[in-house]
């Protein structure tokens, strides 16, 4: 019975030890990363950052037919891919439109700056929005890109479908390199 006693003390004080923490010339475990440090995009105003224009945003309801209403689908499109759901992503696009290549890239995230003024041309209502985008790209470098993307709706003409009536991105125009 003691020895019983004394291998079961033995086995439940084996059992709580913690791991031996790895020496200086052991490589750590193959499935052990080590954490990617947070990501940020330069402040506004300076280089690579977004304009500082200093502007408030406007506060309350928001048109949906309006410029920020606009920067609401921006704001939707990425909030969409950051999450992975690239297929509703898709779904913002203008038909036939050549969407923003962002398979480069492991980790996206954009700021979306002050609308445009809205700017109309047969049948249809036209807005620039700058962007920012930054993050990571699939061999783990940051990247910091600034440019532009324009959304579409068709007026509230007569035969238009509600689907055409809402935003939905036209183009986006980012500096190669």
């Amino acid at each position: 019975m003691k020895k019983a006693v004394a291998l079961a003390l033995l086995l439940a004080g084996a059992c709580s030890q913690e791991p031996a923490a790895p020496q200086a010339n052991e490589a750590a475990p193959a499935n052990e990363t080590a954490p990617e440090a947070p990501l940020s995009p330069p402040a506004p105003g300076q280089p690579g950052g977004m304009p500082d224009d200093r502007t408030p945003v406007a506060e309350g309801r928001i048109d949906p037919k309006s410029a920020q209403g606009a920067g609401q689908v921006l704001q939707r499109y990425f909030a969409l891919v950051e999450s992975g759901n690239s297929t509703e992503a898709s779904k913002l696009w203008s038909e036939g439109a050549a969407k923003l290549d962002l398979s480069p890239y492991k980790e996206v995230h954009a700021n979306i700056g002050t609308p445009g003024d809205l700017e109309g041309a047969a049948g249809s209502i036209y807005v620039d929005i700058p962007v920012q985008l930054y993050g990571r790209t699939i061999a783990g470098n940051e990247f910091n890109a600034r440019g532009s993307m324009t959304l579409r709706r068709v007026n509230d003409v007569p035969g238009s479908t509600s689907a055409e009536r809402e935003w939905h991105i036209y183009r986006s125009e980012f500096p190669r390199g």
